[in-house]
């Protein structure tokens, strides 16, 4: 074991004990009562703190700053400040003292601090601060030395974890990677106003910055890695944990009970108590009862050892070097340290035939092991760290013994831009401080003071840029302003200017629209909460004078608005939301629900939201009257209501049902059996309410119009759910195209029946087509269809030809003459008068009677032919004919069992007018079907007197 280094051996003191209990500040107060002192720290922001308070105490020509990257070195300092790597132990002075003497344990650099704890002494007074963790082995090692203890300050408890949009003011949030800090940063940037980053890899220039704006107030919270752990004092009131995991360089293991509480630690200074928990919400982040209780209590178990390297090396042969470097350790306390970079990147240049041609006397050994010390800011890899160290280690072995100033300076000039991200300054940040190191080795370049100036001032250049970058992401500068001023003055002046904008002490922050007030940020969060509340007493008048005028006659105004999606309507007026429309207690009765962040009073809010429900049952009577008195006679008795009225009851009252559950309208198809057994009065009682049994839907026609469509669909959408529909189809169209995969059901709330291919028609068209086609196709009769015909549909070809089949008719081709020029522009323009006549939006009108079918005349001679459909009734999709052998009639019929099937027209004319003979049976006649119109209307010609 190393003997302590120093011309004498004063008292030693182990000042141990848990975060906040003022170690740091005794030490520095020990220290200068002596004439000489060194302090040795774990992070060169510690250092850097500590430098800057000693100078405003003693003086900067009195005090010395060491560290890998920077050296501030008066000419006779009294004290000096380091970080332990750097302490200069050999030095004799009046005091020493370590802080977080517990890091002896780490895997990396805990070497470094058993180290400094075997042989760093003031000749009068030596401290070690630190952890109680590490009492036994101090005790064994020291039995000379004093150990004390010191109670917290403050009280460190647990509390509930919050979500990260409800953590208090004055919060570090903790995280283990950039990329976590910077994710985190950026939600309370959307949520909160902003954040301050704290990381270990920051230059302490852009970490100052950044505490500043923390301690300063600009935002009230902190994203930090646990470097803020080591002794970093800020005024944090609670700490809460986004992961309990690290990556410790080789591997990513969870985190011990006491690096928890050393963090925690940070929370509540001096008097004020702190608090500590996780992240509400994130996956696998949650402290057991165990962990909390000894953070609460800080009670960890000891450690039981500590890692240890050789300080005696060997610097005679490269082979000798390594070997001390691996020595046993000599106590049983000790661990040696395995997998150091330093001995790695030693390994690895000694294996190369260049660096050991070159490594042959002590100076050149202890040279390169002086190298392979440089730290790995860069974090890129081991092979490319190595690489750079062998180009330094040869620019050192070249014949002038140090680095050539044209290549350093080409190193640095290519980090020394201002440009580009968060990430690019960073690494450049991270690069530079390669070369600060290098330039604070006085015998590695020929004008150290130079290039030690010029490379402070490209990171300092890079920090100024890296802190102006993470205040624009991650800080809400205007929100920052305003919430200090708030703190500051308790009040702030608050107008409304023109266009309803909101002014906060000359700063526009959102807007007044109908009762609420909008911020003009993403998210709205407690600081957002602050600014409203500040604005709400001149807000408060102004919404009051909205709430008269809407009370009297503003609610006439109201708008439906449908831009959100049909399952999400909502009330508009002014052009402000007011009001949603939501599922209710039937699907014919929807509530109203005000805006949430409205800003009414609650007497106001209660009479604004039972305008609006008036407003809405009026328009919904007004709009889907037949559909809701219906809907109320079956909820009621199910009667007809009017005395001597047909009654509503049976089949018609199970068929009403049906209508109302599909929102007014019902495919003919889905109640066909209920229709064959209905009598004429069931149909008189379901035609009272404005129920039209048509050839393909049973519907009420005054729901086809465009408003009526559109509530229905919305209460549709509201009652089920549906999310992500097609716009609905314009008021005046008759035929559209549908999109693929949405529901059926919305084509035909809309008033239209799909086709296939993707087409639809509307349906009051559809069944004036079919009403101007029944006569035409009667027993069988095959027709052609008029322009006129067509343009009820407003479509042709292979559309019309679907249109058709929808309605029951089937076609074939035949050849015809080509019509003439003059036909054809005819036809045209009888056609676009056709299409003209149903453009105005209208649902119920249908003809009075079918057009006569206009006498053929002789087409002029040509000798062109073209194919024309002919149409002819089929309501079932024929089936294609398979050949068989010709058989008689009778043994076709035995061989199947089976009638032969008659032709499809025959079947037809047979529903119209039935068979006679002894194998025939009476069924009741289908009223509504074409055929036996066409036979009631032959029969009411034969009864009129000629």
């Amino acid at each position: 074991m190393n003997r302590p280094i120093g011309r004498g051996q004063g008292r030693i003191v182990a000042m141990l004990g848990p975060t906040n209990t003022g170690k740091t500040h005794y030490a520095v107060e020990r220290m200068l009562g002596h004439a000489t002192g060194m302090m040795g720290f774990p992070l060169r922001l510690l250092a850097r703190e500590i430098y800057d308070r000693v100078v405003a105490m003693r003086g900067a020509r009195a005090v010395a700053l060491l560290t890998g990257e920077e050296k501030i070195l008066p000419e006779n300092p009294a004290y000096y400040i380091c970080t332990v790597e750097s302490m200069p132990v050999a030095e004799p002075v009046d005091f020493v003292a370590v802080d977080e003497i517990q890091l002896a344990a780490d895997p990396q650099r805990g070497h470094v601090f058993t180290d400094r704890l075997l042989r760093a002494r003031g000749r009068e007074e030596t401290v070690f601060l630190g952890s109680d963790t590490i009492r036994p082995i101090v005790a064994r090692l020291l039995p000379e030395a004093v150990i004390l203890g010191r109670p917290r300050l403050s009280a460190l408890r647990y509390v509930k974890p919050r979500k990260l949009s409800r953590l208090p003011p004055r919060s570090a949030v903790i995280a283990y990677s950039a990329e976590d800090v910077y994710a985190l940063a950026e939600l309370l940037r959307r949520r909160r106003g902003g954040a301050a980053v704290v990381m270990g890899a920051l230059s302490p220039r852009t970490r100052n910055a950044q505490v500043a704006l923390y301690q300063n107030g600009d935002v009230d919270y902190l994203v930090a890695t646990d470097a803020i752990g080591m002794g970093l004092n800020m005024d944090i009131d609670h700490v809460a944990f986004a992961a309990l995991s690290k990556f410790d360089g080789r591997h990513l293991r969870p985190l011990e009970a006491a690096e928890i509480a050393q963090v925690a630690g940070r929370a509540g200074r001096h008097m004020n108590d702190g608090t500590f928990s996780t992240i509400a919400g994130v996956d696998g982040v949650a402290l057991d009862a165990g962990t909390i209780a000894r953070v609460e209590e800080h009670r960890f178990p000891p450690l039981g050892s500590i890692r240890w390297r050789n300080a005696a090396l060997d610097f005679r042969s490269l082979a000798r070097l390594i070997a001390s470097l691996e020595m046993a350790a000599p106590r049983r306390e000790f661990v040696r340290v395995h997998g150091a970079t330093d001995l790695a990147a030693l390994k690895a240049l000694a294996a190369d035939p260049d660096i050991a041609r070159l490594a042959t006397t002590p100076a050149a050994i202890r040279r390169l092991w002086e190298v392979c010390q440089i730290p790995d800011f860069r974090k890129l890899g081991d092979a490319d760290h190595h690489a750079l160290l062998r180009r330094i280690h040869l620019q050192l072995s070249a014949a002038a013994g140090v680095i050539d100033a044209d290549w350093i300076a080409r190193e640095v000039s290519r980090l020394d831009n201002v440009q580009g991200d968060i990430d690019s300054l960073a690494a450049r940040i991270a690069r530079i401080r390669v070369w600060t190191y290098v330039a604070n080795r006085r015998d590695w370049l020929r004008d150290p003071a130079h290039w030690a100036a010029v490379t402070r001032a490209v990171e300092d250049r890079l920090s100024d840029a890296l802190h102006e970058r993470l205040t624009q992401r991650f800080v809400d500068q205007r929100t920052s302003l305003l919430l200090r001023e708030l703190r500051q003055k308790g009040d702030l002046s608050v107008s409304i200017e023109e266009g309803n904008e909101i002014v906060v002490e000359g700063h526009a922050i959102g807007r007044v629209e109908g009762f609420s007030f909008h911020p003009d940020i993403a998210a709205l969060g407690e600081e957002h909460r602050k600014l409203t509340a500040a604005a709400e007493a001149a807000l408060a008048q102004e919404v009051a004078r909205r709430a008269r005028i809407f009370l009297n006659i503003g609610h006439q105004t109201l708008e439906l608005d449908l831009s959100g999606g049909l399952g999400r309507p909502r009330l508009v007026w002014q052009g402000a939301a007011i009001a949603e429309i939501v599922k209710g207690g039937s699907p014919l009765a929807p509530r109203v629900r005000l805006c949430a962040g409205h800003l009414l009073g609650d007497a106001d809010a209660a009479r604004v939201e039972t305008r609006c429900a008036a407003w809405l049952e009026a328009r919904l009577e007004d709009k889907l009257g037949p559909l809701r008195a219906l809907a109320r006679v079956l909820a009621d008795t199910g009667r007809g209501g009017d005395e001597g009225a047909p009654a509503l009851s049976g089949l018609a009252r199970g068929i009403a049902f049906r209508l109302v559950e599909n929102y007014g309208i019902l495919r003919r198809s889905e109640v066909a059996r209920e229709l064959r057994e209905l009598d004429a009065d069931a149909r008189r009682a379901l035609r009272r309410f404005k129920v039209r049994i048509g050839a393909t839907a049973l519907y009420m026609p005054a729901l086809l119009k465009p408003h009526a469509v559109e509530l229905r669909l919305m209460l549709w959408a509201l009652e089920g759910g549906h999310d992500d529909l097609p716009a609905i189809p314009k008021p005046g169209l008759v035929w559209i195209g549908t999109e693929p995969g949405a529901p059926r059901e919305f084509y035909d709330l809309a008033g239209f029946r799909p086709i296939g291919k993707d087409e639809a028609v509307r349906l009051d068209m559809l069944e004036r087509l079919a009403d101007a086609v029944r006569p035409l196709g009667q027993e069988g009769a095959e027709f052609a269809a008029t322009p006129e015909i067509m343009g009820l549909v407003g479509c042709s070809g292979d559309s019309f030809l679907r249109t058709m089949r929808a309605i029951g008719y089937d076609h074939r081709m035949v050849a015809v003459p080509a019509r003439s020029k003059a036909e054809e522009d005819e036809g045209a323009a009888e056609g676009e008068a056709g299409a003209a006549t149903t453009a105005d939006g209208s649902a119920e009108a249908t003809p009075e009677a079918a057009p006569e079918t206009a006498p053929e005349t002789a087409p002029e001679a040509t000798s062109e032919m073209v194919e024309e459909p002919r149409f002819f009734w089929s309501p079932q999709r024929p089936r294609p004919a398979r050949k068989r052998p010709a058989v008689a009639k009778g043994a076709a019929r035995r061989k199947t069992g089976k009638r032969a099937r008659k032709p499809a027209a025959t079947c037809a004319a047979r529903t119209a007018k039935p068979a006679t003979g002894k194998r025939s049976r009476t069924t009741e006649v289908d009223t509504d079907s074409p055929f036996a119109k066409l036979a009631a209307l032959r029969e009411a010609l034969a009864r009129k007197p000629s």
